[in-house]
C-alpha cells in the first residue's frame, strides 16, 4: 500500500522531500496531515498549468498574425 502512495506522489510531480514527508504521515496513519501539503502542491501545479496555457495562447496569436502576412 505504501509503495503505491509513494509512487502516486512521485507521479503527481512531488519532489522527493515532499513525498517522504507525506510518507511519514501515511505510515503514522495521519493521512489528514498530508492534506495541506497535497493542496499546496496541487495549487502550484495549477499555477504552472495556467502559465503554460498563457504561453500557448501567445504562440497561437503569433502564429495567427504570421499567417495573415
Amino acid at each position: 500500500m505504501y509503495g503505491s502512495i509513494y509512487q502516486n506522489l512521485i507521479d503527481a510531480g512531488c519532489d522527493r522531500q515532499t513525498a517522504e514527508q507525506c510518507m511519514v504521515f501515511a505510515k503514522g496513519g495521519q493521512f489528514m496531515d498530508m492534506m495541506p501539503i497535497l493542496v499546496r502542491h496541487r495549487k502550484d501545479l495549477l499555477g504552472s498549468l495556467h502559465e503554460s496555457q498563457k504561453r500557448i495562447d501567445c504562440l497561437d496569436y503569433l502564429l495567427y498574425k504570421i499567417k495573415k502576412l
